[in-house]
C-alpha cells in the first residue's frame, strides 16, 4: 500500500512517462500535485518506488520510467472516467452521418478509436455464441423455385436457393412462412431440432435447410476484423528499434491480431486493461490491449479494442472505448428491434 505523497509521485511519473516518452527525473516532479516537498525527499520516494518495482530506472542517475506494476497501479486508481461531452456529441453525431448497416459502424469505429487513442484499433464483427432465429422469408423466384432469407437475432442475414419437387403457390408460401415462424421464432438450433412439429414435405425442407443454416453460423470462424492506425503506431519512439517494428508488422501480416484478442473475448462486460507482461500471448508482452464487448448480451457480441506500447493514455483508451462499446450497442440494438442492453 502506497501513501498518498508516494501514489501522487507515482501517478505523476506514469503521466509525464505517457505524454513524454523520456525518463522522469525527480526534478521534473517539484511542486506537481502538490508536492512541496525537497528534491532530496521525491529522490526518496524515487528510490522506493524502484526497490517495490513500479518504477525502472536505466541506471542511478537517469529518472524514472513506469513498470508494468507501475501502469497497473496507475490504471487501478483512475476511478471511473468518461469521455468528454463534446466528445461524445461529436462521435454520437458522426454515427448518425452514416449508413444504418454495421459494416459502416463497426469501420467508423475502428477509426474512432484510432484517432480517439493514437494507437491500434482492432473491432471484430459480433458473433451468436449460438444462432438464435428471428424470423424467415420465402420470396418465389419460379414455380418450385424459392429464396430462402434467414434473419438470426444480432444483426445478421443469411439467404439460400431452395428448390421443391413440386409447384408451390404464393399462398401456400404465406402458410408455410407463418406456421414455421410461429413455431420456431426465437429460437436455436438444438431447440428447433428438439420442438415436436408435424410439418408437411416442403415445411420440413426449408425447416432442414434453415438448420443447416444456423448449423453454418455456430460453427463460423471470427471473420477478418476492422483495422485501423498503425501508422500511429508507427510514429510511436517504441517502435523505431528494429525488434519492436518487425514484431508490430508480424502481428499485421500473420493475422496474429485475432490471436491478441481472443484471450479477452469472453472477458466481463466493461472495458479491460491487459499491460505488457499480462498478456497470454507472448508476442504481445511488449503491448497493452484495453478491450470491450459490444453488441446484444446472450445472442451477439463482438470486441472493440486497442492495441499500442505500454507507454499508452490509458485513461484517454478506458473512456473511449467504454463509450463506444455502449453507443454502438445501443445502435445495434435499436437497429435490429432488441431491447437496449450495451455490454460496455
Amino acid at each position: 500500500m502506497l501513501s498518498p505523497r508516494t501514489a501522487t509521485v507515482l501517478k505523476t511519473v506514469v503521466r509525464q512517462y505517457i505524454e513524454g516518452a523520456a525518463p522522469v527525473p525527480s526534478q521534473s516532479i517539484v511542486g506537481v500535485g502538490g508536492l512541496n516537498v525537497s528534491s532530496a525527499t521525491l529522490r526518496n520516494e524515487m528510490a522506493y518506488l524502484e526497490k517495490e518495482g513500479y518504477i525502472i530506472r536505466p541506471h542511478t542517475s537517469a529518472g524514472g520510467i513506469p513498470s508494468d506494476k507501475g501502469y497497473r497501479y496507475y490504471v487501478e486508481t483512475l476511478g471511473d472516467i468518461e469521455l468528454p461531452l463534446p466528445e461524445q456529441r461529436l462521435v454520437s453525431h458522426l454515427f448518425h452521418q452514416v449508413e444504418m448497416e454495421l459494416e459502416e459502424w463497426l469501420s467508423l469505429t475502428a477509426r474512432l478509436i484510432a484517432q480517439l487513442v493514437q494507437t491500434a484499433a482492432v473491432v471484430t464483427t459480433p458473433k451468436s455464441v449460438d444462432s438464435r432465429l428471428k424470423h424467415l422469408e420465402l420470396v418465389s423466384l419460379q414455380e418450385s423455385l424459392v429464396l430462402l432469407i434467414l434473419v438470426l437475432h444480432g444483426a445478421k442475414v443469411k439467404q439460400q436457393l431452395v428448390t421443391f419437387e413440386e409447384v408451390v403457390s404464393s399462398g401456400e408460401l404465406v402458410v408455410m412462412v407463418n406456421r414455421l415462424n410461429a413455431a420456431y421464432s426465437g429460437l436455436t438450433r438444438l431447440q428447433i431440432q428438439a420442438k415436436e412439429v408435424e410439418l408437411s414435405p416442403t415445411q420440413r425442407q426449408i425447416t432442414d435447410a434453415v438448420l443447416n443454416m444456423m448449423e453454418a453460423e455456430d460453427e463460423r470462424e471470427y471473420e477478418e476484423p476492422y483495422l485501423d492506425g498503425m501508422h500511429y503506431m508507427l510514429n510511436q519512439p517504441e517502435f523505431s528499434h528494429g525488434r519492436q517494428l518487425q514484431t508490430l508488422m508480424e502481428l499485421i501480416e500473420h493475422g496474429n491480431l485475432l490471436k491478441i484478442i481472443a484471450p479477452h473475448w469472453l472477458a466481463p462486460s466493461g472495458v479491460l486493461v491487459v499491460i505488457g507482461s499480462e498478456n497470454e500471448v507472448e508476442v504481445i508482452r511488449d503491448y497493452s490491449v484495453v478491450v470491450s464487448r459490444y453488441g446484444i448480451p446472450q445472442q451477439a457480441t463482438g470486441t472493440i479494442c486497442a492495441v499500442g506500447p505500454t507507454r499508452m493514455p490509458y485513461a484517454r483508451a478506458i473512456s473511449s472505448i467504454g463509450y463506444l462499446s455502449s453507443l454502438l450497442s445501443g445502435l445495434m440494438a435499436e437497429l435490429y428491434g432488441e431491447e437496449k442492453n450495451p455490454a460496455g
